[in-house]
């Protein structure tokens, strides 16, 4: 049996998990923290492991490099730092939306472009919101889920079972939000069909389930075609969603057009969504996941983008 198998069979309060429930503890005491406080951790944290972390430090270097060639390279290693503050940031974010209250977040956010949202929500027939992997990360569902009627989202289960569990219950504390994870597909399509909202983030390198390749900041990335079925099996509307922190220290959604003829060619509907997070990326650079390998998977006899 796999340690992942392990892990799910057990209770959640068997002591291997006892570590994992010290972390959760931890994470609900700081998320208590004034917010003033919680940036300035986010600061030092943030620099902390851009220092310790060489491999993911690396891994953000080459996505930048590959994405900003023409970028002068003591900028490139700035906003290599800039990129783990910013996601140190977001994880204090993330801890806040779980356990305190986000209200006054919700209200004060400038939502650029809730007429198309309204526009798509008015026809009935769901709608996909195709979003990206920002450093916002998990504060990002309240604040796009205030805007929706039937909010819903699609994730990865996280293979530790407390830690899944602090994030989705979490997570699921907002609008009565439905969450799905790749093997409910199904669900989720007829989730759309009966007018729900979904967000889903497909900008994550997907390995061997890579179907086709097309630019990113110039860059030939792998992709996936299930936003396309998505989108085909459901009738749904689509809507790209940004989520992002403004230098002001507010945050800033933005719905797209709707797409529509999204659903059609795969290759066109990533063109689509790739171009609206580059787009997201230019405003603040800084505010990508950019830790992430997104340019593992490689084209037939592409050079590899990581050492």
């Amino acid at each position: 049996m796999s340690k992942r198998n392990r892990m799910a069979t057990r209770s959640l309060w068997h002591p291997a998990f006892w570590p994992s429930w010290g972390v959760v503890f931890v994470l609900y005491l700081l998320s208590w923290l004034p917010l003033s406080v919680k940036h300035s951790l986010a600061t030092r944290l943030g620099k902390l492991l851009h220092r310790k972390l060489k491999s993911r430090t690396r891994a953000v270097s080459a996505n930048l490099a590959a994405c900003f060639p023409d970028m002068p390279e003591d900028e490139r290693q700035q906003l290599v730092e800039d990129a783990f503050v910013s996601c140190a940031m977001g994880v204090f974010e993330s801890i806040h939306s779980w356990w305190r209250d986000t209200r006054q977040w919700q209200l004060d956010a400038e939502v650029v472009g809730v007429e198309h949202l309204q526009d798509a929500i008015a026809r009935n027939r769901g709608v996909l919101l195709i979003g990206g992997h920002y450093s916002i990360l998990d504060l990002a569902l309240p604040l796009v889920g205030y805007n929706l009627t039937k909010p819903g989202y699609m994730y990865r289960p996280n293979n530790n079972p407390v830690i899944d569990r602090m994030i989705e219950k979490g997570r699921r504390r907002y609008f009565g939000i439905q969450p799905f994870n790749k093997r409910q597909l199904k669900d989720m399509i007829g989730f759309l069909q009966e007018g729900g909202q979904v967000w889903y983030g497909c900008d994550q390198d997907f390995g061997g389930k890579t179907e086709l390749f097309v630019p990113f900041f110039g860059v030939e990335t792998g992709c996936i075609s299930t936003p396309t079925y998505v989108a085909r099996e459901s009738g749904a509307s689509v809507i790209c969603v940004s989520h992002l922190r403004t230098p002001e220290g507010n945050y800033r959604i933005e719905f797209s057009p709707i797409q529509e003829t999204f659903g059609q060619d795969p290759e066109q509907d990533a063109r689509i969504w790739n171009g609206f997070i580059e787009q997201a990326i230019r405003q603040y650079p800084d505010q990508y996941l950019w830790l992430h390998k997104r340019f593992k998977t490689r084209p037939e006899g592409a050079a590899p983008i990581y050492s």
